[in-house]
């Protein structure tokens, strides 16, 4: 035997996993296909600019995040805890009062919290903000869309704030996510400041890997996991590795190439990172468009941010980093650099065309669907000693991967305790 445990992928679940496995006493083994850990959680380091892949945030009010990672050592970087509208001409900042007091008066006379909508948002989202277990015990769910329309939340705070804030967070503007789900990230988003570490949130998954007996084994992609009559074979490009169990944590869009499950749903967005000149000014805050009649953005940046403002440590001293993010779901969604400065021209009110590209990443399985259902399925066993898990198992998050980790890595652990 190469280890009690084989763990094939160095994402946030197949870590979290691992260093469960590890404190159960466990030989383990991690193996990982690309050059670095982190899964969908990686960062590029251009001209001294941190471009992570696909704009991401951490939520240090995610309890898994609070019980696994050491935020403090992060350096995490907190952006504003509201975010600026543009409809049309018009960009207004809708922020916190509490927090951000400057922005207090502005906020509430913008038009974008109609005291109806606000309301309705309290009924929607209320029991949930109080205890998380309203959302994750409760016994019926439905589409967002539907949800929030039952409620009477339809006004300029859905159209022109929510749809849009969601559509970005989900990679999807369809609607059709659990409104279940979608209340426990926004009870986190009201409870916690979300930022980025110093260092790229690969930060994150380094700190996590850094904590393991043995180093990933980077490179070192999985073909084959296989029961055998003592427990499992994994044939990868090294080799192959022999064990008690085998936990299978790689992204959804892998998990038919290792197992007899199918891919899970997907959904995805492209990220464009600019080395912007001049001095794009807009505080620590995300802006959004809803320049669409109806309520949406009118080109196919949904959001923005000059990534610069809220965590310094992305860009070199002096200099601004902006990202914009589009949705591979609009027909929009793979839009050209052209058509992104030209939108990005109009959203900052300022001249684009000596933007620098930086990077343009375009991630195809960022995030999976969340349909109507129970929220946490919990890991799936494909053998007597192979085990399935991931977001796509528990929630489409950090908070979910970490969990999902965490639970495959007690079944195991409990497994061969038996």
């Amino acid at each position: 035997m190469d280890a009690d445990v084989i763990v094939i992928g160095a994402g946030l679940a197949g870590l979290r996993s691992a260093r469960h496995l590890e404190q159960a006493r466990l030989a383990v083994v991690v193996v990982e296909a690309a050059d670095a850990v982190g899964g969908r959680v990686r960062t590029d380091v251009v001209d001294g600019f941190r471009c992570d892949r696909g704009f991401q945030v951490l939520n240090p009010a995610y309890p898994a995040v609070a019980r696994w990672i050491d935020v403090a050592a992060l350096q995490l970087q907190d952006f504003g805890v509201g975010a600026i509208v543009r409809t049309g001409a018009t960009t207004t900042t809708v922020a916190h009062p509490l927090r951000h007091p400057q922005h207090a008066l502005r906020t509430i006379t913008s038009g974008l919290l109609p005291l109806t909508d606000l309301l309705a948002l309290a009924r929607w989202l209320g029991p949930t903000l109080l205890d998380a277990r309203a959302a994750t015990r409760a016994t019926s769910d439905e589409t967002l869309r539907a949800s929030l329309d039952a409620a009477g939340l339809t006004g300029r705070l859905r159209r022109d704030v929510l749809d849009t804030f969601l559509a970005g967070v989900l990679a999807d503007s369809s609607g059709d996510a659990s409104a279940n789900y979608v209340r426990l990230l926004l009870r986190s988003f009201a409870l916690g400041a979300p930022g980025l570490p110093r260092e790229g949130m690969q930060a994150m998954p380094e700190q996590l890997a850094a904590g393991l007996r043995e180093p990933v084994r980077l490179g070192t992609a999985a073909r084959e996991v296989r029961d055998v009559a003592d427990g499992v074979e994994v044939t990868t490009d090294g080799g192959a590795l022999r064990a008690r169990a085998a936990v299978v944590a790689v992204g959804p869009q892998h998990v038919a190439d290792l197992t007899p499950l199918g891919a899970p749903e997907t959904h995805g967005l492209t990220t464009w990172w600019f080395r912007a000149t001049g001095e794009p000014r807009t505080g620590p805050f995300l802006l959004l468009d809803a320049s669409r009649p109806g309520g949406g953005p009118a080109g196919p940046v949904w959001n923005t941010a000059v990534i610069s403002e809220a965590a310094p440590s992305y860009a070199p001293p002096g200099q601004h980093l902006v990202q914009a993010t589009t949705l591979l779901g609009e027909p929009d969604g793979r839009a050209g650099e052209q058509e992104v400065r030209r939108d990005l021209a109009r959203l900052y009110g300022t001249a684009t065309a000596r933007w620098e590209v930086l990077a343009h990443h375009v991630v195809h399985h960022t995030l999976p669907a969340q349909a109507p259902g129970p929220i946490r399925r919990g890991p799936i066993w494909t053998g007597e000693r192979v085990l399935v898990t991931g977001d796509h198992r528990e929630t489409a998050s950090i908070q979910g991967a970490l969990v999902a980790g965490e639970h495959a890595g007690a079944a195991v652990a409990a497994r061969l305790a038996g």
